[in-house]
């Protein structure tokens, strides 16, 4: 029997007696009972040394107190593992109770970060309600609603090329305290109003419906990415593109905001996924037999599936709930210091995200118009009436600065060029050409000074007929290099329920958002129909009908008059006409008697 299993007058309560032993020590006790026998003998009994090994003991006698017991060394490595365990979970609780404590204190750290912010944001110096177009209209304009469709067909139109402000991407490129300049258009976010005189600013933008939206973010992103695979490789392409961006005049598409993230992602994804494929053509001999399309958004062997794309990082970073981040002045293009402070907290705490979404409503109460993708006739003729009006009055009084300008010739734009022919496709793909290249009908169009609300509508359709063409003509050549792939609306059927829901889900501080513009769209087209067919808006911010100021803006005289104004005119000749016929029928009857 080894020496380990001799008598033992601690029995059990040996766990007691060792709380800082570890099991390294049992080896090093082969001769314990004698130890104990005399720790037994010895007059201390608080601390003892059992071979070079302390041991507290309870204030009693060891002696006397227990009956001898079989101290064996499996029973002293079971209470140690006893011990050892009881150890782990009490660390296991602690651990948790630290990570809860940490976690709460993140959250009140993002609740604090949060509301600072808020506080900041309302401090934006804007009315609510304001309907009198300013000095200078800011154009902000969300990616995939239909904003380069109003900048080439409606805009370029109401101004000229003098009056458009610089280009500004990664910084302003003129002095914001004194612009000299009427129009801003850009993909930049509300916090860029910060840098802006906001007394003689106001700002328009479109919006759409969020699962729409990022279904055309991810189609524009791989329609713009393929355009790259006429080069043999990733390295190649890269290298064109830079090179033909600095010959260039123009802006090219990866300066622009959030393309410049978005492309090069899904270009370097689309690469890879074709250099896969060539790889095991080699490998097999053929090539690889693609399956059958049944959902061309979700082709992985060639194209970055759609429910991939959503998940990634870089989705979650620019697309999701992008509109309110962009209302809010939140994205990272952002001109706000703890933009992204802000942001990473309401990505970590969902629930934070109500006050981001309050801040964007209160924004848009704001704007001076906001339309609808859904709605695009009706949007049109609205910002028609409601912009359109109001810039073609202010051109009357600076007639004699529109007649110096020379309208749509060097300025270049951060808007695709629209036409693009055989050899140019790619270049034309992430390079803006001349302006006078765009397509339009500049050389039949009235002159501002003359022009109406209606002639603009008619102006605008002919724009957007040509303009379409032209896009999809474009897209059509580039979503041939990633054949067999082709979306289209009718293809969108085809993904699966639980997608679309995720999308939902992903941008739920965008479908509330967009929800509270429809609001807005719908309180917007009450004030049309409560007055005027054509309106001019006071300097107080009144919408009233007003007939001399709208002469020169209407067609007619007559289409200028409410049609209240018609029926009352109307009733008042019959009232006339019946006094005047009931008259000469009685002087007819007196003169026959």
């Amino acid at each position: 029997m080894p020496r380990g299993a001799e008598a033992n007058p601690l029995g059990p309560s040996l766990v007691f007696l060792f709380p800082i032993v570890t099991t390294n020590h049992i080896a090093a006790l082969p001769s314990l009972p004698e130890a104990l026998a005399a720790v037994c003998r010895s007059q201390h009994r608080s601390r003892y040394r059992i071979r070079g090994i302390p041991v507290f003991l309870p204030d009693r006698s060891l002696c006397g107190s227990f009956s001898p017991l079989v101290l064996s060394h499996e029973g002293i490595r079971m209470a140690f593992i006893y011990k050892y365990h009881t150890l782990i979970i009490i660390l296991s609780l602690a651990s948790s109770s630290l990570l809860v404590s940490s976690g709460e204190d993140d959250y009140f750290h993002c609740e604090s970060v949060v509301r600072n912010w808020v506080e900041y944001s309302s401090e934006d110096g804007t009315k609510e309600g304001e309907l009198t177009l300013k000095d200078l209209l800011f154009f902000l304009h969300v990616p995939r609603t239909g904003g380069r469709t109003y900048f080439h067909c409606f805009l370029r139109k109401l101004y000229t090329s003098a009056q458009e402000c610089p280009r500004s991407y990664d910084k302003l490129n003129f002095d914001p305290r004194k612009p000299n300049c009427s129009l801003m258009v850009t993909h930049d976010d509300y916090s860029l109003l910060s840098r802006l005189p906001k007394d003689r600013t106001s700002v328009v933008t479109i919006f759409r419906d969020p699962v729409d939206r990022v279904f055309s973010t991810y189609e524009f992103s791989v329609e713009v990415a393929a355009r790259f695979l006429l080069h043999p490789n990733l390295t190649s392409a890269t290298k064109m593109s830079g090179q033909i961006h600095r010959k260039s005049r123009g802006v090219s598409t990866l300066d622009i905001w959030p393309w410049k993230y978005l492309v090069p992602w899904m270009r370097q994804d689309l690469f890879a996924r074709q250099n896969g494929v060539q790889r095991d053509t080699r490998e097999l001999g053929r090539p690889r037999k693609i399956k059958e399309i049944t959902n061309p958004y979700d082709m992985e062997e060639i194209v970055m599936p759609l429910h991939e794309f959503i998940n990634d990082p870089m989705a979650h970073e620019i697309i999701h709930n992008g509109a309110t981040f962009q209302v809010a002045g939140l994205t990272n293009n952002s001109y706000t210091v703890d933009s992204h402070d802000v942001r990473n907290c309401v990505q970590k705490h969902p629930e934070l995200g109500h006050f981001v979404l309050e801040v964007a409503k209160r924004r848009l109460n704001h704007m001076l118009y906001i339309g609808l993708t859904e709605e695009h006739k009706k949007s049109a003729t609205m910002f028609a009436k409601l912009v359109g009006a109001q810039v073609l009055s202010q051109s009357e009084a600076l007639n004699s600065d529109f007649k110096q300008a020379i309208s749509n010739e060097t300025e270049p734009t951060s808007f695709p060029d629209p036409k693009a022919k055989g050899s140019n496709q790619f270049e034309g793909s992430t390079n803006i050409r001349k302006d006078s290249e765009v397509p339009s009908s500049t050389h039949f169009e009235p002159t501002r000074e003359n022009m109406s609300v209606g002639t603009l509508m008619e102006i605008y359709e002919s724009c957007i007929s040509t303009l379409r063409k032209s896009q999809a003509s474009r897209r059509t050549m580039s979503l041939k290099r990633v054949a067999p792939v082709n979306f289209s609306k009718q293809a969108r059927i085809s993904v699966p329920m639980t997608v679309l829901q995720q999308i939902q889900y992903l941008n739920s501080l965008d479908v509330e958002l967009y929800k509270h513009a429809q609001n807005i769209f719908m309180l917007q087209q009450k004030h049309l129909m409560q007055n005027a067919e054509d309106f001019f808006v006071q300097p107080d911010g009144d919408l009233m009908a007003e007939v001399e100021p709208q002469k020169a803006t209407c067609g007619s005289f007559y289409r200028c008059l409410p049609w209240r104004l018609f029926l009352a005119i109307a009733l008042l000749m019959i009232v006339v006409l019946i006094v005047l016929a009931t008259t000469t029928s009685r002087r007819t009857e007196k003169l026959k008697i």
